[in-house]
């Protein structure tokens, strides 16, 4: 094996992930749609209070995208479970690790880009100000890869139960949460006119954290999965 093979190989997994999503497009909308619906929902809720939507819209976005994310998480290796596919990552010449960072990295073009395409919209929606709209889209970028790489293993030791969206939801929330509070409270830090340089430097430290980690971690949960 050479580099040349394993860099066709993560290419040619990443493109046929990207395709497949565009074939069952109603699925690929569902989280972008739920993340607007949700977001939307709020201010009818709660009424159009802009200081108190101003408050609470970084957490509520967030939120909201945590959530868009666990929706479409056990879609990364179910499909290939069930059809076998996955077993063939097992027996490849190719480092796993390397395969489950192009399925990752696919499901957050899938997934994680679209949320970030349309939260400035639902951050003017919420009334917040302009360096808080910045902030929020530089958290989201930062951010919403570590909820697809966390969320891999997650769905990598339970991709093999019947009904494993409970277990996987036990186990990935409590992952997200440290992200969720630092996340939201840097937006917050924004719209008062604070710096927020030490919230970025801690979800940076989580990617990078979960970059290292998580392809390791997912490819030993996908064999123990498998055995």
């Amino acid at each position: 094996m050479n580099s040349d093979s394993l860099t066709r190989a993560y290419t040619l997994l990443l493109k046929r992930d990207l395709i497949l999503a565009i074939r069952r497009r109603a699925e690929m909308l569902n989280p972008l749609l739920f993340f607007v619906l949700v977001t939307s929902l709020f201010p009818l809720g709660i009424g159009a209070y802009p200081e108190l939507l101003e408050t609470i819209g970084p957490g509520i976005i967030w939120v909201a995208a945590l959530l868009a994310a666990m929706l479409s998480l056990d879609g990364i290796f179910r499909s290939d479970f069930e059809d076998g596919t996955l077993e063939q990552f097992l027996l490849s010449s190719h480092p796993v690790s390397v395969l489950v960072l192009a399925k990752v990295l696919a499901h957050w073009l899938i997934t994680g880009l679209p949320l970030l395409l349309v939260a400035p919209l639902l951050g003017i929606l919420l009334g917040l100000p302009a360096d808080a709209i910045r902030t929020l889209l530089l958290t989201l970028l930062l951010g919403t890869p570590v909820l697809s790489l966390l969320g891999a293993v997650g769905v990598a030791l339970t991709v093999g139960l019947r009904k494993g969206g409970m277990i996987l939801s036990l186990l990935v929330l409590p992952l997200y949460v440290p992200l969720l509070i630092f996340a939201a409270n840097a937006v917050d830090t924004a719209a008062a006119g604070l710096p927020v340089t030490a919230h970025l430097s801690f979800i940076s430290a989580l990617l990078v954290l979960a970059l290292s980690l998580s392809p390791l971690a997912t490819a030993a949960a996908l064999r123990i999965s498998l055995s």
